[in-house]
């Protein structure tokens, strides 16, 4: 209907017929067209007449008129009377308020400009929005002017009050005076006296002016008397003038004459008609609204002159401008009628000098900057409300709009970051930032838009603004000098103190509400003062506390249980406080009231606050996060003597007889521990690591001395305030490492004082916790573990973890075996994250994960519950943390007994494989992950005494790219690429960028939000728990900017991984920053090496004494053979001295240390000795009576010989103990031959082969996903199986690591000469323990002769180690033609000693089960079993008579086999060593999961007897 209306009005205004009888210029320039009419008159009609009529063409239009209707209705009026139809003029007319706004007269605050301050100033006016509008139309017309011109010089305004005549001219180009083409009309006309008319209905043209929807000078035309629009064209060399009146609907016939100057112009003349807006005259209102509208063009519109009344206007720029509104008002000049300055006559100081009455003001600080072309703002402190003031296309926002939220919300992010960073307990908000800004913003936005024709407040998007204003870092540096901060704080202050008293307390009898209270019968009541409010770390606590009182009673004692810790208000938000149950109630409880001054206790519900916690370092945690409590908000109370209390109960107990001491801190007890020494063991320790642990009797103790285990603090200091800030403010993080740093190990508060500083607590107590949570926080440089994580593993290998078990499991288990005192779900959640494999994660997990651990989707957040998911220890974890290194390790003792290690010693750095984050009291750490295989190869380069290379971050699995970008400073990027015009693929993302937040990123930007555009048209996700996989899809224009910007940074592919914050604790237990990888490797490389000599030396001491236990067996066994030493029916003295005479070693037992007498627990990696002996322990009472004499020999250091079983004496055991003996001494000799670095090498070789494993598990893990994803794509129809090639691929392997293998075990073979023997003696292989397989050949001989000459029994360990070397020599020289192995043939092979590898292939494992062809192993007969006098060492024995049948042999042979593969000559006792579990899995190869021990130790027989295990 409305463009209908629209069409009819500019077809008829088309038409319109002019007279030209008056026109002073004869046309002969102008085109063929039709004169126009002279003048034109509106037909004047009622309302109720034709209302299609014309009020722009004289001839009125005869229409056939519709019979009127006689129907009436709404009280007799006709139909045609209730709905008319109005032109598009009439509506304007009748409804004003759409167009222009209210056309009521109103009084409202509103800026104007005062002429004797020369400032603008906010006043109460009457106005009319609706004059405002149409005047304020003209002027952007005029300001728009200079977007399309340049070089346009001046805006001059004259408004004529008297005459309430308004005129607006500006220079520059004019318009076209010339017949529009389409419309039939001059250009001029067509603009200001036909509706809907524009130069900018282009929307794909992007303008920066003012006019938008061809209203604008039309509407001052209609609500005017009289219109007149000049101007003039340059190109066409015309003047133009034409006048409208009585609304527009009176069109004058234009005025062209030939122009006589160069210069362009448009001037716009018109008389509102003050009717239409209910007024008579221009009054004083609108005069200062206008006037302040022009000082808003000069202030706006850059590059021109403004002149107001001929005058003109002294601004410069929109600086001045903004100065008009914050600054002081300028001086008053006082001038004489006469003329001149009154100073100046005077002759004192000029007039502009002179200073106004009262006190001079200081200028307020403005914050200005012209950021570009299109902006410029401008910011000042207000009064506590927000104000603005802005321009769009030099449009007065009076309401603002987007472009002022824009720039504000910068600011107020800024300032809210900047407040935070230096007041980080400060919750500001937005609004309150918002309420001390004063902002001032002028900018071109190219086709704004605004809320209605009135444009007060701008509605475009910020993304649609065509250009951008980053408020930068020297703008909000400006800001910060300011107020602002200061004002925001002390608002925010003052807002939260508000809050803060909502939760008070008062003094009252009764208290509901609170349900776990028990309050003192007194408490609120005259004896309030008297009364003692007991705070307690819990429920238990809280039990505990209420059975002492019955002891003092309740009338005076009440007692409240905190849950846990109370939270640290030093650096809480206002919000965190008055949301914190505990602390509500505690003010309830007590009565207290925010921001009130205490000098004394007594108008509150109790005079007394004693805290009861546990004495361990959380206690004491509790008690400093109380002090600091009413530090920070009632710290008149801490002045108050006798207010705060402390309840100490002891933390040890040691008992003797009816001597009781106890003991109030660790370092206290430890003191004492020293002191007595050995006497130690005369009294029963008890730990009391909680208040749960006392009973109700001890409860009932310790209030019964109440005086003294009651303990007052005294009132806080200044100093003391100091250092309680220091404890809690996060601030002062580098205060509290100093702090740290200057506790000496040992110091502890006395308990004996009476009154206990607050420093002295701080100092000494409270200094505890910090140590305590930093040591919880930060991993060891030795092992790369935290205490929860070393408490773990060190559960692990005492429980010697080989099959699954359940998290929460193992969990329970290592908190009974570590004392471990926190809960047990943080010790599951560092199972967890032990176990977690996924890349960002552990480059080398120690723990197994089967079941959902957590993916790279999530970042572990995604693992399941404990009790769902089971774990194991990572086959290589034992190759990191080599068991023969336990006995040189240094255990914690916790509660009496030794626990987890101090450290492990691994064999390499594992905190530079796995990394480490952590924070703690005043230290946090962060390490990124390194290659293994890098890191390896650095300490080789050490060990060969040159420096190592610089190591780059690096994470398994990831394949973006990692490069140093700057010292300490590496630069992660992810993968994209392009695969066509609009189309990007994402197939990896930067460490720890996890797929599900990625995915939640690139959903915002497909959606894009009210300042921001969308990036990306839509994406689809490929990506798998393991792989990341995005296909991005993009619109032309998105693509180009992406590719202008660059993929990575667009799409934030790239992030930062730092080594400036490596922060571990060194061996010493010190805290140490480290400026490099390098610099962790250089500290760890002196520190393993020496322990590798230590553990050669350990296995050299170990292994010389089982060589003499062994050797002194043997000479035992085979002395009572020959019957050389006889023992049946022989006291036991008797035989304990004959054994002394004869020169056999004592070996004492192992006994317990004194300090574990109250305590069974011992090393957990290692087993009570037994001496080797296959017996049981002498019984007690004999070892102690054994002898009378201090220097006799003990009976109980002859176990190991006095315990064997009778089996011992038969000839299997005998040769089994002779075996055994050159076994161990050629393990010795080989071990002395070598060196710590020979050590390491190798273990370093077997941890680089664990590491192969490793990596070659997670290839097939994808390479199955892949091939299922394959299948799956094939259909998979029933009865076809898919093809297998990870099978062949993994037997490859197997094959090529066998090679490998062999090869090396070629290398390090060791050939000698065997011991004559009568049977073939195999040994199971395990960690330094060889397979020799001897038979006798010719040089059997030589041996024989040799021990005919001298016995080696009765050899030294020194004479026997060179008889060793002696037949290596032999047997090298021998190895030359002899073949290494039995030959098809059947020919025995020579001794020959390899340290077989960890693993063979199947098929190969299957291959060497085969017996060799024609091979021939001797089975043992009946002479096999005697052993003659030579084979003995001169020693002789009466052969038994071979009465064992087949049978009984073959089962001897078993269980001799057996028997000799128990054999161990590890440190550690109670778990396999790496090597020993190497070989049984080697030995395992060539049977089924399924095959039970005693199958696997006992090997295969043959028909014939023959054991091919060693195949």
């Amino acid at each position: 209907m409305t463009q209908m209306k629209i069409d009819s009005f500019v077809k008829r205004t088309a038409g319109t017929k002019r007279q030209n009888e008056d026109s002073d210029y004869d046309g002969s320039d102008l085109s063929p067209v039709a004169r126009p009419n002279s003048k034109r008159q509106a037909p004047k009609k009622s309302v109720k007449d034709d209302d299609s009529g014309d009020d722009y063409n004289g001839d009125v239009v005869a229409k056939p008129q519709a019979k009127k209707s006689n129907s009436k209705a709404n009280g007799g009026k006709a139909v045609e009377e209730i709905y008319q139809k109005k032109s598009q003029l009439e509506h304007i007319l009748l409804r004003p308020d759409t167009y222009i706004g209210s056309v009521e007269p109103v009084e409202e605050q509103m800026w104007v400009y005062n002429k004797e301050t020369e400032r603008m100033e906010r006043k109460m006016i009457k106005y009319t929005p609706g004059l405002y509008k149409i005047v304020d139309e003209i002027l952007v017309n005029a300001a728009d002017n200079k977007i399309r011109d340049p070089d346009m010089d001046f805006i001059k305004v004259t408004i004529n009050q008297e005459e309430g005549e308004i005129s607006v001219q500006n220079d520059g180009k004019g318009i076209p005076v010339e017949i529009h083409g389409t419309e039939k009309v001059y250009v001029p006309e067509m603009i200001f006296g036909h509706l809907l008319t524009s130069s900018n209905y282009n929307d794909d043209e992007k303008k920066v002016t003012g006019g938008r929807n061809g209203y604008g000078a039309k509407l001052c035309n209609i609500f005017s008397t009289e219109f007149i629009i000049e101007t003039a064209d340059l190109a066409q060399g015309k003047k133009y003038k034409q006048v409208f009146k009585d609304n527009m609907s009176i069109i004058g016939k234009p005025s062209i004459t030939k122009m006589t100057t160069k210069t362009e112009y448009t001037k716009v003349t018109f008389k509102p008609d003050f009717s239409k807006f209910k007024m008579e005259k221009m009054d004083s209102g609108i005069t200062e609204l206008i006037t302040r509208r022009v000082y808003d063009l000069a202030g706006c519109v850059s590059g021109i002159k403004v002149y107001l009344n001929g005058e003109r206007i002294k601004i410069r720029n929109f600086k001045d401008y903004v100065d008009l509104y914050v600054q002081p008002p300028k001086r008053e000049i006082k001038v004489k009628e006469e003329g001149g300055t009154e100073g100046e006559e005077n002759g004192g100081v000029s007039a502009e000098t002179e200073s106004l009455k009262g006190p001079i003001q200081t200028k307020t600080t403005v914050v200005y900057q012209r950021f570009s072309e299109r902006w410029e703002v401008g910011f000042a402190v207000s009064d506590g409300t927000f104000q603005q003031v802005s321009f769009v296309n030099s449009v007065n926002t009076v309401k603002g709009g987007t472009h002022v939220n824009y720039i504000t919300d910068q600011i107020v992010n800024k300032v809210i970051a900047n407040v935070k960073k230096k007041n980080k307990n400060s919750q500001v908000k937005p609004y309150q930032v918002k309420g001390h800004m004063w902002v001032f913003v002028n900018t071109l936005v190219e086709n704004p838009t605004f809320d209605s024709q009135t444009k007060e407040t701008m509605t475009l998007r910020a993304s649609a603004f065509g250009s951008k204003c980053e408020i930068d870092d020297d703008f909000m540096k400006k800001i910060f000098r300011t107020e602002l901060t200061s004002n925001v704080l002390s608002f925010v202050k003052f807002k939260e103190q508000q809050s803060m008293k909502k939760t008070d307390g008062s003094k009252s009898s009764r208290i509901t509400g609170i349900v776990k209270l028990e309050d003192a019968n007194k408490a609120g009541t005259r004896g309030s003062k008297d009364c003692t409010l007991i705070l307690t770390e819990g429920d238990s606590a809280k039990t505990l506390a209420i059975s002492g009182m019955s002891v003092v009673g309740r009338d005076y004692y009440g007692v409240f249980p905190l849950r846990g810790k109370l939270l640290n208000v030093r650096d809480a938000t206002n919000k965190q406080v008055t949301d914190n149950a505990e602390i509500n109630y505690i003010k309830q409880i007590l009565g207290l009231k925010h921001g009130q001054e205490y000098v004394s206790a007594d108008s509150l519900r109790y005079g007394h606050l004693m805290v009861m916690a546990d004495q361990d370092v959380d206690g004491s945690h509790i008690k400093g996060l109380i002090i600091n409590f009413f530090d920070s908000f009632f710290p008149s109370l801490l002045k108050v003597p006798g207010f705060l209390l402390d309840f100490m109960t002891p933390v040890v107990k040691a008992t003797k007889r009816n001597q009781v001491k106890s003991f109030y801190s660790e370092p206290e007890f430890n003191e004492w521990r020293r002191t007595i020494g050995d006497k130690l063991g005369e009294w029963t320790i008890k730990y009391y690591k909680g208040l749960g642990t006392s009973s109700a009797k001890e409860a009932k103790e310790y209030f019964g001395n109440l005086e003294y285990h009651r303990k007052n603090f005294l009132p806080a200091s200044d100093s003391d305030r100091k250092l309680i800030d220091l404890a809690f403010s996060k601030s002062r993080a580098d205060d509290r490492k100093e702090w740290i740093a200057g506790y000496e190990p040992g110091t502890y508060l006395d308990t004996s004082m009476k009154q206990v500083p607050v420093t002295e607590f701080i100092n000494k107590e409270l200094v505890l916790y910090s140590i305590a949570d930093t040591a919880r926080s930060i991993p060891s440089v030795v092992d790369g573990l935290k205490p929860g994580q070393r408490k773990i593993i060190y559960g692990c290998f005492k429980r010697n973890l080989k099959s699954e078990i359940k998290v929460a499991a193992l969990a329970g288990y290592v908190s009974e075996q570590t004392a471990y005192h926190h809960g047990e779900q943080s010790l599951t959640q560092s199972i967890v994250v032990l176990a977690q494999d996924f890349v960002g994660s552990n480059n080398l997990n120690l723990l197994e994960p089967r079941g959902q651990f957590g993916t790279r989707l999530q970042g572990g957040k995604d693992s399941a519950s404990a009790r769902y998911i089971f774990t194991t220890l990572s086959q290589i974890t034992r190759t990191l943390f080599n068991s023969s290194d336990n006995v040189l390790l240094d255990h914690v003792e916790d509660d009496g007994k030794l626990v987890e290690p101090v450290w492990y010693i691994p064999v390499v750095p594992v905190i530079l494989i796995n990394g480490a984050e952590g924070i703690g009291t005043g230290w946090s750490t962060n390490i990124p992950n390194f290659n293994p295989v890098d890191i390896v190869n650095n300490l080789r380069l050490l060990m060969d005494g040159k420096d190592p290379v610089p190591m780059t971050p690096w994470y398994r699995g990831f394949n973006g790219v990692i490069e140093n970008v700057s010292p300490n400073k590496y630069k992660c990027t992810g993968i994209v690429e392009q695969i066509d015009d609009n189309t990007l693929h994402i197939t990896e993302l930067p460490v720890r960028v996890w797929t599900q937040s990625y995915k939640e990123q690139l959903e915002s930007w497909r959606t894009g939000t009210d300042k921001t555009e969308a990036i990306i048209k839509d994406y689809k996700e490929y990506h798998t728990d393991t792989k990341v996989d995005f296909v991005l899809t993009l619109t032309d224009a998105q693509m180009q900017a992406a590719l202008k910007e660059g993929l990575e940074s667009r799409f934030k592919l790239s992030a930062s991984i730092s080594t400036s914050n490596m922060v571990c604790f060194d061996r010493e237990g010190r805290i140490k920053k480290y400026p490099s990888p390098e610099a962790i490797l250089t500290e760890f490389y002196p520190l393993r090496l020496r322990y590798y000599q230590l553990r050669k030396d350990a296995l050299v001491q170990q292994m010389q004494e089982e060589y003499e236990r062994l050797d002194n067996k043997a000479r035992f066994v085979l002395e009572i053979i020959q019957k050389k030493l006889v023992v049946q029916n022989k006291k036991k003295d008797v035989i304990v001295q004959e054994l002394f005479d004869k020169g056999f070693k004592q070996f004492p037992p192992k006994g317990k240390s004194p300090s574990s007498k109250s305590s069974s627990a011992q090393n957990a990696d290692s087993k009570s000795d037994s001496n080797g002996s296959d017996g049981t322990n002498s019984d007690t009472d004999q070892d102690n009576n054994g002898s009378s004499n201090p220097g006799a020999p003990k009976a109980k250091d002859y176990d190991y010989l006095l315990s064997m079983p009778i089996w011992n004496l038969t000839a299997e055991k005998v040769e089994k103990l002779i075996k055994e003996r050159d076994d161990c001494l050629m393990k010795l000799d080989t071990l002395l031959a070598k060196t710590p670095k020979d050590l390491w090498n190798s273990d370093l070789d077997d941890f680089l082969s664990g590491w192969e494993a490793v990596l070659q598990n997670h290839e097939n893990n994808e390479r199955d996903e892949l091939l299922a994803k394959k299948k799956h794509a094939r259909g998979g129809k029933r009865g076809t199986t898919a093809p297998a090639p990870r099978k062949k691929a993994i037997a490859a392997s197997t094959t090529a690591k066998t090679t490998k293998t062999n090869k090396s075990a070629a290398a390090t073979t060791i050939k000698t000469e065997s011991k004559p023997s009568v049977s073939t003696i195999k040994s199971e292989p395990n960690a330094d323990t060889y397979n020799i397989v001897s038979s006798d050949d010719d040089d059997t001989s030589k041996d024989s002769n040799s021990k005919k000459s001298g016995s080696t029994l009765t050899m030294s360990l020194t004479e026997r180690l060179d008889l060793i070397r002696k037949r290596k020599m032999a047997a090298s020289s021998a190895s030359k033609t002899t073949p290494l192995t039995a030959s098809s043939t059947g020919s025995d092979p020579i001794v020959q000693v390899s340290k077989p590898k960890a693993a063979t292939s199947k098929s190969a494992a299957t291959t060497a089960k085969k017996p060799p062809a024609k091979s021939k192993r001797r089975k043992i007969d009946s002479t096999d079993d005697e052993i003659s006098a030579d084979e003995l060492g001169n020693y002789s024995h009466e052969p038994s008579p071979d009465d064992d049948g087949p049978a009984v042999r073959k089962t001897r042979q078993r269980r001799t086999a057996a028997t000799r593969k128990k054999v161990n000559y590890a440190v550690d006792d109670t778990s396999e060593s790496e090597t020993q579990l190497k070989h049984k899995g080697a030995g395992k190869a060539t049977k089924s999961n399924e095959d039970d021990d005693d199958e696997d130790e006992d090997g295969i027989m043959s028909d014939d007897g023959s054991d091919y295990s060693d195949f």
